[in-house]
């Protein structure tokens, strides 16, 4: 009889063990597909607020070109001036420009220390859409009732605050230009020749090649265009240099990272000489007579949606800025940093308001136009500059560190 019961009992105890097991893999397959579904939400979130950027964006241009026209018939509030004046053209850049900054300045104090999916303000983050279409509407607005002198200083914050996205930006970039070089690298374990990288690289380094020749046909007609010489003289300068120290046999980065970064920095070069003032003589391509057409709208579109992605593309590229690398994920984690990506928003606020008012406070800019200027100009050339800076000393900088290690052991052997 005993025997019986301990029968019993033993078999009671294993089907309840096996109901256990089963709930708890129900459990784990439930979380899995809710986690899931959250990283699904967070990941369509950055569209919705690229969108979102871009659109302000578009409420910027037509506050500064159409602004005053269609809205001339409205009552105008104290704080915009006789007849509007400080509500529109760069001082109406300059108001959208802090409403969206404000938004996403809410929006990363809010998110900034978000770790996993099951926490409130994930849901934040991925959700509540109308209430933050609200708030976007009223820190949009809430400029507008600003004196003016708050909005000029605004500006004068704002001109740091494009600076320090245009680093961030170019960290990102030569991040992304090391991961490819990467990849493309000969690998004896995964069987991969050197064949495509070199072609790559020829293929950059010739289009370089001929961007700087373009460039001196184009914008260098007489030896009176001495500032634009200089500027081309020097990247082709930038260019040899970066390619000697990638090849030198202490750093032997190879031809495919510098191959692109000489690419990106004779486009900056590029973008540089062409937001220059219209002059005749050296910069022919310009027209100043006003008039807009198709190819200055295209140009002036293909502007915007650059200034959206890469703002959009710095966002989300958290990973490039952390001093320690995590490569461990678990299933429950954010897949991206919802704080570092709406700070970078905030800075990108910032920095399509100068691209609008091509960095000058006090100046009126054509319609259709985008970043244009002697300001606009030089922003560009010390940024190519910065970007050869960054990334030689990307290049070199491993070889100094390990100078400095050997010239420590040298003194511990010694004793």
């Amino acid at each position: 009889m005993s025997g019986t019961i301990n029968a019993l009992a033993a078999k009671s105890v294993e089907i309840t063990e096996r109901n256990s097991a089963v709930i708890t893999l129900e459990e784990l397959g439930g979380s899995s597909i809710e986690y899931s579904s959250e990283r699904k939400k967070t990941l369509r979130a950055r569209y919705l607020y690229g969108i979102i950027f871009l659109l302000t964006n578009l409420g910027a241009w037509f506050v500064r070109d159409y602004g005053q026209r269609v809205l001339s018939r409205l009552p105008y509030i104290k704080a915009c001036g006789f007849e509007g004046d400080d509500c529109f053209h760069t001082v109406g850049v300059l108001r959208v420009s802090l409403g969206c900054f404000i938004f996403f300045l809410f929006m990363f104090s809010t998110t900034v220390k978000t770790r996993k999916l099951y926490e409130a303000r994930n849901t934040w983050h991925s959700g509540w859409w109308a209430l933050k279409s609200f708030l976007l509407s009223v820190a949009i607005v809430a400029p507008f009732f600003l004196p003016a002198d708050f909005i000029q200083l605004y500006g004068e914050v704002a001109r740091i605050g494009a600076g320090i996205f245009l680093l961030l930006q170019l960290v990102s970039v030569i991040q992304f230009i090391t991961w490819w070089n990467d990849y493309w690298m000969p690998d004896v374990k995964r069987k991969q020749s050197c064949a495509m990288g070199l072609f790559t690289s020829t293929l950059f380094y010739i289009a370089s090649i001929c961007g700087i020749g373009v460039m001196y046909s184009l914008y260098c007609p007489k030896t009176s265009c001495t500032l634009n010489i200089f500027f081309i003289t020097w990247t082709a300068i930038l260019l040899v240099v970066m390619m000697v120290v990638s090849l030198h046999s202490k750093v032997n980065r190879g031809l495919l990272s510098s191959g692109i970064m000489a690419s990106y920095i004779v486009f900056l070069c590029w973008s540089a000489i062409r937001s220059e003032p219209a002059i005749k003589e050296c910069n022919h391509q310009r027209q100043s007579d006003g008039h807009n057409d198709w190819t200055t709208i295209l140009s002036f579109l293909i502007a915007i949606c650059a200034i959206v992605m890469a703002t959009f593309s710095t966002g989300i590229d958290s990973q490039s800025f952390q001093f320690r690398k995590d490569d461990a994920q678990l299933e429950d984690d954010i897949p991206y940093s919802y704080g570092f990506f709406h700070l970078i928003f905030s800075l990108g606020a910032m920095y399509f308001a100068m691209l609008f008012i091509s960095w000058n406070l006090n100046s009126s800019t054509r319609t259709w136009s985008i970043d244009v200027g002697w300001a606009s100009t030089w922003v560009k050339i010390i940024n190519e500059w910065f970007a050869a800076t960054i990334y030689l000393w990307k290049l070199i900088s491993p070889v100094v560190r390990q100078s400095k290690i050997m010239d420590n052991r040298e003194p511990i052997q010694q004793i």
